[in-house]
């Protein structure tokens, strides 16, 4: 007969390999890089910066709590033009589709289809933004630019861990903090939101620099410098992940450059030679040595409406959930369920960081 001790210890490692097989949570958050795209994107080709967190949910646009079971999270980002409010919050699925169920996404649109289904959402959940909120032109972004973002372009999702108390605090920060626009183009834009929120996650990491970018902050330089960080602390466990845009409202976007990359790459360099040759040359300097720092290597796993709680810890059920929802039928879209695509995404420890958030609001618009 085994002696207790002999007992004791097999129980410790049964209950050890049962614990190995039980499901871990996945990471908690995600950069946002995404593509420019359109009249204002061939301006300012930088894109745009918006925060996911799968922990953090809304009671409206402007007001957030924790997340219930199988909530699959919200996006929050700065925004210009929207009642001058400075950052928005919007439950992803609507973010990037304006539906409330993976099983409405269409798989093609046509303009018609992509009006219709942000005019319902506006009408069901926008309203307390305001009835005289401006919908947004062909220059100039308004509420439109909340949902549907993935009809308009590509976007890259850097995953990454952060901790419940660390959420906690981001919740009870922005909550308490007054919600009033403070955009500004060059030093107070939708990357430099990104570069505050995540300062609150990896104190000290994301700053302000003259290169590259000419002091600006860019949402491809958030995202290079998280990939920097994440070498330097394997604990982050950072993914990237493509969020496909849905084909047939708009022409393909294309890829985020840094300010230097811009100026070389488009008209504006000629301007610049002909009145400061010395400055064009900085420039030059800049985007050669600084201005192509790579983001993404490879092809990243791209995720269908289907696989979105990848992003997220409730797995499965989440999955589950959006696949038995009702498809609408009262708009001609496509609904046939995207196949979908294997992505392996292995189990996360926790982050030991520092749960602090900048004193000054955390408050870019949709470049």
């Amino acid at each position: 007969m085994p002696s207790p001790r002999r007992c004791l210890l097999l129980w410790a490692l049964g209950l050890c390999a049962l614990i190995g097989f039980l499901p871990r949570a996945h990471a908690q958050a995600a950069l946002l890089m995404e593509e420019p795209y359109g009249f204002f994107g061939t301006l300012n080709p930088t894109g745009h910066n918006a925060v996911y967190f799968a922990r953090v949910c809304t009671v409206t646009p402007v007001k957030l709590r924790r997340c219930g079971p199988s909530e699959l999270g919200s996006v929050i980002a700065r925004y210009q033009g929207i009642a001058g409010y400075d950052w928005v919050a919007i439950p992803l699925l609507p973010y990037l589709y304006s539906v409330e169920s993976a099983g409405q996404v269409p798989a093609h649109v046509d303009r018609k289809t992509v009006l219709t289904l942000r005019d319902r959402y506006h009408e069901q959940h926008l309203g307390v933004l305001g009835a005289n909120v401006f919908e947004g032109s062909f220059t100039h972004g308004g509420w439109n630019q909340l949902i549907g973002v993935a009809y308009e372009r590509r976007i890259y999702a850097f995953r990454f861990n952060t901790t419940p108390e660390q959420d906690d605090a981001l919740i009870a920060h922005l909550n308490s903090s007054p919600n009033v626009s403070e955009f500004n183009l060059t030093y107070n834009n939708c990357a430099d939101f990104a570069r505050n929120i995540l300062n609150g996650y990896f104190p000290n990491t994301f700053r302000r620099t003259l290169f590259p970018d000419a002091g600006m902050t860019t949402p491809r330089q958030i995202a290079s410098k998280l990939v920097k960080y994440s070498k330097k602390h394997p604990e982050t466990d950072l993914q990237v992940f493509e969020i496909p845009q849905i084909p047939g409202y708009r022409r393909m976007s294309h890829a985020n450059k840094s300010v230097s990359a811009a100026l070389i790459t488009t008209g504006y360099a000629i301007p610049i030679v002909l009145l400061n040759p010395y400055v064009a040359g900085g420039i030059l300097v800049d985007y050669l040595v600084r201005g192509r720092y790579p983001v993404i290597t490879g092809h990243p796993p791209a995720l269908t409406p289907y696989q979105l709680a990848t992003l997220s810890d409730v797995g499965l059920a989440a999955q589950s959930s959006t696949q038995a929802a009702p498809v609408s039928t009262d708009i001609a879209v496509q609904t046939a369920p995207v196949a979908a695509v294997p992505v392996s995404v292995a189990p996360i420890a926790p982050v030991p960081v520092a749960v602090s958030l900048p004193a000054r609001s955390l408050l870019s618009t949709n470049n």
